[in-house]
């Protein structure tokens, strides 16, 4: 018979855990998620929880000698010492301290793979059967892709009936949303970096993608940011209802790119810097360039890999005989000979041509990346544009449109790149910095 629909009760001591001996990654944290998800539906009587292994992870060949991927993940929530914590002081009922996972063990049944795992004694009861929890929706975090995008979002849904998270001291969010332990070099870390890299990324992935929209506050004292917490709001939309059992973690991507000899850590962190679509067009390319030794065997599959991304700078042969450098925004000699004037005009019309081209292919980028999300996200991202454009006033015939023939449709695709665009990138999203400018200049060489 198949489960009624629900959500995940995940107890508000564990929104906030703060890694002690090793970094949490965002594939770990969804695939702990979904151990949990089990283990509550299997109910607090058991011990130990069992599942076949392909209801949690996918994508990795277990008919192999190979199991290093899913062990290492499974090893990092037996060994991973984290502090379990509400984010809002005093809330929870107790502090603790433990490993993400009791025990982990993998066993292998008339051809189906299961996993079997089990929870500290100290907090099983409160895992399985919360008192004060988030109720969080899976099919909502599988669309994340960073750690901070997952924990934020799991903090603000827990207060989002309040409007606003705790107020806690900057360094305190740090190792909750980056998964990062503390460190010397945590140690040195200024707020503006902090913010740069970790917080702005996260509200704009949890805007963009969730159920919420999430805004920073930040409390000084005196001249510097002291203490920040965010402020939430719910979207206006139709809940999203929850896919029974919960979608299991596709580690397909990180799997064949180790099989390109790409270390797997590193392949997770492209993963979660560019998304699957990048990711995937990526290794077509990188596995038809390591079969082949022309003009000489590849060296380094990550660095290449990493050169595939998007905003990186393109891998391509050195031409025989290259040893000087070639400055792409240097004019023709037959332009300096006409004068100075004919030469600004030749350089003008090129910076217009590589402006154009590079955002030519970033809103490829953003299509690429909305078309990637599952049926039920572009239906809740066309929703909230549909509102946006409401509010905007935006022209009848266009919102119909979008009504009518989806995002997709000629007249509503403009609004829909820009409105994606702009909460998960910025307001710069289609603004090139110059260093960008010079990598589309190095391909499309100097001509008008």
């Amino acid at each position: 018979m198949q489960r009624s629909p629900a959500p995940l009760k995940k107890p508000v001591n564990t929104l906030a855990i703060v890694p002690k001996s090793a970094r949490i990654t965002s594939l770990g944290r969804k695939a702990y998620n979904v151990l949990l998800y089990e283990a509550q539906d299997q109910g607090l009587d058991k011990d130990v929880f069992r599942v076949p292994l392909d209801r949690v992870v996918r994508g990795v060949d277990f008919d192999s000698n190979d199991h290093a991927l899913i062990k290492k993940h499974l090893r990092a929530m037996v060994s991973t010492t984290v502090e379990w914590q509400s984010p809002t002081t005093g809330e929870g009922a107790a502090w603790n301290v433990s490993g993400l996972l009791a025990h982990a063990r993998l066993t292998k049944e008339r051809g189906q793979v299961w996993v079997e795992w089990s929870y500290a004694v100290n907090l099983k009861q409160e895992l399985l059967e919360p008192t004060v929890f988030a109720r969080l929706k899976l099919e909502i975090i599988s669309q994340l892709r960073s750690h901070a995008g997952i924990a934020l979002y799991e903090i603000c849904t827990r207060y989002k009936d309040i409007g606003r998270t705790s107020r806690q001291p900057w360094r305190w969010w740090h190792p909750v949303l980056s998964g990062q332990p503390a460190s010397d070099r945590t140690a040195k870390l200024e707020y503006r970096i902090f913010k740069r890299d970790t917080l702005k990324p996260a509200m704009a992935e949890v805007s963009a993608v969730t159920d919420l929209e999430v805004e920073l506050q930040e409390h000084k004292e005196g001249r510097f940011i002291s203490e920040i917490q965010f402020l939430i709001r719910p979207k206006s939309q139709t809940p999203l209802a929850l896919k029974q059992p919960p979608e299991p973690i596709d580690l397909s991507l990180v799997a064949r790119a180790r099989d390109l000899g790409v270390d797997e850590d590193k392949a997770e962190d492209l993963l979660q810097e560019f998304g699957g679509q990048a990711m995937a067009a990526a290794l077509e390319i990188l596995a038809q360039r390591a079969a082949s030794s022309f003009p000489q065997p590849l060296k380094d599959p990550y660095r290449y890999l990493r050169a595939l991304m998007p905003g990186q700078v393109p891998p391509k042969p050195e031409p025989e005989g290259a040893g000087q450098a070639v400055l792409p925004a240097t004019g023709s000699g037959t332009a300096e000979a006409r004068g100075p004037d004919s030469s600004r005009d030749a350089q003008a019309k090129r910076q217009t041509r590589w402006t154009e081209e590079w955002i030519r292919r970033r809103r490829e980028q953003v299509v690429e990346q909305i078309a990637a999300m599952s049926p039920e996200g572009q239906g809740t991202l066309s929703a909230d544009l549909l509102a946006d454009m409401e509010r905007r006033q935006v022209h009848p015939s266009i919102r119909k449109r979008l009504q009518t023939s989806g995002w997709q449709h000629p007249m509503v695709l403009p609004e829909m790149v820009r409105y994606y665009a702009v909460g998960s990138l910025g307001e710069q999203w289609d603004k090139p910095t110059p260093q960008q400018l010079l990598q589309i200049a190095a391909e499309l060489g100097d001509a008008s």
